[in-house]
């Protein structure tokens, strides 16, 4: 994996956590929800550096 490859793995990861935690303030989904959620989005980013 490339640097830039990592780089975007990290911009959907900060997307993708950044939109959780709006909805949770939001009242969209409850805590344990987002939790699940920003788990997922910690394993892709965690892959991508691995593979990096």
């Amino acid at each position: 994996m490339s640097d830039d490859d990592l780089d975007e793995a990290v911009a959907k990861f900060l997307k993708g956590a950044e939109k959780a935690y709006g909805e949770y303030e939001k009242g969209y989904v409850d805590a344990d929800a987002t939790l699940d959620v920003l788990e997922t989005h910690l394993e892709e980013l965690r892959e991508a550096h691995e593979s990096a």
